[in-house]
This record gives C-alpha cells, structure tokens and sequence, in this order.
C-alpha cells in the first residue's frame, strides 16, 4: 500500500518539523511505502527552508516551491496532482489535528 501525505506551507515555520515528527511515527506503524508532499504556497517565512531541510534527510519527502501565494486550495491540488499513493491523506501542518 502505497500512502501520500499531502500538506501546505504559509507561515508554517514554527510547526514544520513537529509536524514530520508526529506524521512520520504514525506512518512507520502503517507502512514504509509512502511519500509526504509538502507544497510551499508562497510563505513569506522559512517554511521552505525548513521542509527542503527534511527532503534532504528523507528521500521519501518531496517540496514543491510555487512561485507566489496561489491560496490554500490551489496549492492542495498542486499537492494532489504529485500525489501517487493508493491512499492519499490532505492534512493542515498546523498540528490541530
């Protein structure tokens, strides 16, 4: 079973990686065959920088940087577009989950 995490990044910064931390405990108790998608929609703070930063550690992460702030929904479907999962999961990076 393949699984696609799909989330969006606006001032995301101060949740990024609690959010990895949480999703990915979770994940591994479900399976090793997945990919998170993280699409930057724009965010003027470091959010970017932060996810880049767990892309290079985990090659099961993936970034997708837009070129401006194309709104919440916009950037979802970005997300879902890359997704390739037999389930995909839409989450908020918000942890108010």
């Amino acid at each position: 079973m393949k699984l696609s995490i799909v989330s969006t990044l606006y001032n995301s910064s101060p949740y990024v990686n609690e959010f990895y931390d949480r999703i990915i405990k979770v994940i591994n108790k479900i399976t090793n065959d997945y990919q998170i998608i993280f699409v930057d929609d724009g965010s003027p703070d470091n959010s970017l920088q932060k996810a880049i930063s767990i892309a290079e550690i985990n090659e099961k992460v993936s970034v997708i940087e837009l070129s401006r702030n194309f709104g919440h929904h916009k950037a979802m479907m970005t997300g879902l577009s890359h997704a390739k999962g037999d389930y995909v999961f839409l989450i908020d990076i918000d942890l108010e989950e």
